[in-house]
């Protein structure tokens, strides 16, 4: 791709930024504050986000967007027809900037087929599918670091202050009237679970949660409230931990992903393993106790805030020497009750409801 030198764009903001980041939710909540910071330093500029229609359910009432173009991914003989549906909605429209926020290869081929001066990716070290190919700039090479961490390193390549951080997930009036008949049915102090994720390497073991939402309930007074999405692990652990706890629990699993954000909004507190709701409860300001083995919560765990909620057996997995920096380990069976509980009190001793 033909290379474009760097723009001064103090002197010339952007008119129409095109960010290409389809999924999931955990990566749509770290892109939030990156289109805050474009909105505050250019509030002029048009922005326009592609993405899939789960993350989009998410984030479509946010202010900072001026326009979607939702990715709807078919699968066989017709995959290329989701990729030709966007170029030709787009067909027309010439952007100033293209950040390219995702390294797979359906994200590369989105960017490539859409027309902007500059196409800012990854450097070559962490472009992967070679998403540098469909990109006529890049950033810097860093070292490891946080996945929102790394998403700001775009902004710093173009001169934006990412700070204030902002996610600015917000309810809407209906939202609101629906959360306020929920928790009046169920009562006010309730603890969100999140049982399963789409990588069952990163999952807890289900009775393991049954005993701590038994305890939750027993000796904190927490209605246990299980949330996520529709998917038949989900489905599956959740039926096995109601069978097996000696509590009531609400089941609310589904496809509304917006019930799922006001849920936790209310919720005393989440429990959840690496996955977007726990992402959601971290912008949202409701305390996460998070569950890692599998993943490194040093680069996808909750960002500053939380951070001593982590039950991390990511790193040293007690018993085993931890001999090299790998991507991912087997540390999930290692997270014990008696931890997690450790959390749960801490959760509750350190933050109130009136902290957000």
């Amino acid at each position: 791709m033909r290379f474009e030198e760097n723009v001064d764009w103090k002197k010339s903001p952007p008119r129409e930024i095109c960010i290409v980041m389809l999924s999931a939710l955990g990566d749509a909540v770290h892109v939030l504050p990156i289109v805050n910071a474009l909105k505050r330093t250019w509030p002029e500029t048009r922005i326009t986000w592609v993405i899939q229609p789960v993350p989009y359910q998410l984030v479509s009432n946010h202010p900072a967007i001026d326009e979607f173009v939702v990715f709807e991914r078919k699968k066989g003989l017709l995959a290329w027809q989701s990729f030709q549906d966007v170029a030709q909605l787009l067909r027309h429209r010439h952007f100033d900037l293209l950040l390219g926020l995702q390294v797979y290869l359906k994200a590369g081929i989105l960017t490539g087929l859409i027309q902007s001066k500059v196409k800012l990716g990854f450097d070559r070290a962490r472009a992967r599918d070679m998403q540098w190919m469909f990109t006529n700039q890049q950033i810097p090479q860093h070292s490891p670091q946080h996945v929102q961490d790394q998403y700001f390193e775009f902004l710093q390549y173009l001169g934006v202050n990412p700070e204030p951080i902002n996610w600015g997930l917000h309810l809407s009036d209906i939202e609101k009237k629906e959360q306020q008949e929920f928790f009046s049915c169920i009562g006010a102090n309730t603890c969100a679970v999140v049982v399963g994720t789409s990588k069952h390497t990163k999952n807890w073991t289900a009775n393991r949660y049954a005993q701590v939402l038994e305890e939750v309930q027993a000796k904190y007074g927490l209605t246990p409230v299980i949330v996520g999405g529709p998917s038949a692990d989900e489905r599956s652990i959740a039926d096995q931990i109601i069978a097996s706890a000696q509590t009531k629990i609400i089941d609310t699993l589904g496809d509304n992903v917006r019930k799922l954000v006001w849920i936790i909004d209310g919720s005393t507190l989440l429990i959840s393993p690496d996955t977007g709701p726990l992402h959601i409860s971290h912008a949202l300001g409701t305390p996460v106790v998070g569950l890692f083995g599998h993943t490194n919560p040093n680069r996808s765990g909750p960002y500053r805030r939380f951070r001593e909620l982590i039950v991390n057996r990511f790193e040293q997995p007690p018993g085993q020497r931890y001999t090299d920096v790998r991507k991912y380990q087997n540390g999930m069976k290692y997270i014990t009750v008696e931890s997690v509980m450790e959390k749960v009190s801490l959760a509750l001793e350190r933050y109130s409801p009136n902290d957000k």
